[in-house]
């Protein structure tokens, strides 16, 4: 049979349901497009419409589309081959003026393939678009702070009842399906603002019935009432490993959180090697909820499942009796208390990422803890504020990568003296702020150093002031050593001269 959400998908913006501010100011910003030349980022919770309206909008402009799954099609080069050139350029077979739709579909899990580049590509796509581009996400706040500031905002909201009930009215009379008017109300209200849920819901149970009833919306509900503490006791104790999976069934937690009330709570009861046994099987089930957000593919999920409730029920060796105090996972506290050191490390790895140009994962792990070695506790001073001068960092998150208090004089004077440096060598350098060699004079940079000593092949020498501090010549020094004259160093320089003014870790250390 035909899925319905398929066949009944709005093919006009007139036709999207619930949500009409959100539409009209959708059909506004394609109209004015020329105007503005914006990207739009289209987000709510899942099932109501987003992905619909924006399909719907190409049919009523007479653009096509050109549409790119973050779940599908990942790295920095598929994404600008493909969505990129779209975005560029117009279309020959049809479109007004030329226009063309570009829809990235479920852009904010870009952010999940910061290590391919993706998220870094899709921010250059809406800043250099000459075509309109759509972003449909559901978490908003799990795009980039860069993202979002590029792109206009349209919210769209959970559908109501009231604009729901209609809609399945309608599916029903199409397919010549007898209801009752309270089944309709009972799917709509069960499926909680999400308008796909319920005509799957309805549809699932139409199959099943000659005339749609309430108590076929009753019987045909997932059974939601078994509470977590109750799933984990016959987990635990009771189910062997067919009656745990099927009890999983009846629990409304998703796989990720679960495994986590499961790994805090199995060890009250097990020990030894069942408990050696149920981690394994734990360690099995965290491994695939990997793959699921790494590929966005969700039938991993079951594999997932199977592991963390069969698994752990096989693993049980004795009986078990009695009472036991279960309690929500300790991770979730962890997380809400150190919810704002995390944000400050996450903003700081996104600054370095973009300007080193590598992965937020890589920047976080690799790169933050290297920076915070060379400078703890603003030790080394000038290299602190060459490095707040890179990345553009302010007294909260220079304390973070120093470990050093927040309001000390120190690390305010070190936040001012960066912001000086910042200003006077964008000046002199004409926006290129943190290199030695000046774009104008390139023969400068192999004979002269920062303290203005001169020289062709003796920057070495020059380097070493008395301080033991040689960082700021090391660039100039490494460069003059293989240069035979001056002439040849001039053109050297030229050559490997980066294409744009970032500079980053290197040019510091």
């Amino acid at each position: 049979m035909t899925d319905w959400t398929e066949k009944y998908r709005p093919t006009t913006l007139s036709e999207v349901r619930g949500n009409n501010k959100a539409r009209d100011n959708l059909e506004e910003w394609a109209e004015t497009w020329d105007d503005h030349r914006k990207s739009v980022i289209v987000h709510g919770s899942p099932g109501i419409g987003k992905t619909s309206a924006a399909h719907a909008l190409a049919n009523d402009m007479g653009w096509p589309v050109m549409e790119l799954n973050a779940s599908d099609d990942r790295k920095a080069d598929i994404i600008k081959r493909v969505a990129g050139e779209a975005s560029k350029s117009g279309t020959l077979t049809g479109g007004e003026a030329g226009r063309r739709l570009v829809i990235l579909d479920e852009a904010d899990n870009f952010h999940g393939s910061a290590d391919y580049g993706g998220s870094r590509e899709v921010t250059r796509i809406v800043k250099d678009a000459n075509q309109p581009v759509v972003l449909v996400a559901n978490e908003f706040y799990d795009m980039s702070q860069s993202l979002r500031n590029n792109c206009e905002t349209i919210e769209f909201r959970d559908v109501s009842k009231r604009s729901i009930v209609p809609v399945l009215r309608d599916i029903c009379r199409r397919e010549g399906v007898e209801f009752e008017d309270e089944a309709l109300e009972k799917i709509a209200e069960s499926t909680s603002g999400d308008l796909r849920s319920a005509v799957n819901d309805l549809q699932a149970v139409a199959e099943q019935a000659e005339r749609l009833t309430v108590e076929d919306v009753v019987t045909s509900e997932r059974d939601t009432t078994e509470g977590i503490f109750d799933f984990l006791d016959a987990l635990i104790k009771e189910e062997d490993a067919e009656g745990a999976l099927r009890a999983s069934y009846d629990v409304d937690e998703n796989p990720d959180e679960m495994l986590n009330w499961i790994e805090d709570n199995v060890p009250k009861d097990y020990a030894g090697a069942e408990l050696a046994d149920a981690y394994e099987f734990l360690a099995n089930a965290d491994r695939w909820l990997g793959r699921v957000r790494a590929s966005q593919n969700y039938s991993y999920w079951r594999y997932a499942t199977d592991n963390m409730t069969a698994g752990v029920a096989a693993s049980r060796r004795e009986p078990k009796g009695g009472w036991t105090r279960y309690g929500p996972p300790s991770y979730w506290s962890k997380l809400g208390r150190t919810k704002g050191t995390r944000n400050t490390r996450d903003a700081i790895a996104e600054r370095i990422a973009e300007r080193e140009g590598t992965s937020v994962a890589t920047a976080r792990r690799e790169i933050l803890p290297f920076l915070a070695a060379m400078t703890h506790h603003c030790k080394n001073r000038e290299l602190t504020v060459r490095m707040a001068a890179v990345y553009d960092l302010d007294e909260a998150e220079v304390s973070f990568v120093t470990e050093s208090g927040k309001d000390t004089n120190k690390v305010q004077s070190i936040v001012e003296d960066a912001e000086e440096l910042r200003a006077e060598e964008t000046v002199e350098h004409s926006g290129s702020a943190f290199f030695d060699a000046g774009d104008g004079d390139s023969s400068d940079a192999a004979g002269s150093t920062d303290d203005g000593s001169t020289g062709d092949g003796s920057a070495a020498d020059s380097s070493d002031d008395g301080d033991g501090n040689d960082q700021e010549t090391l660039a100039a020094a490494t460069g003059a050593a293989d240069e035979p004259n001056a002439s040849e160093s001039e053109s050297s320089t030229e050559e490997s001269e980066p294409d744009d003014d970032q500079s980053g870790l290197g040019d510091f250390v």
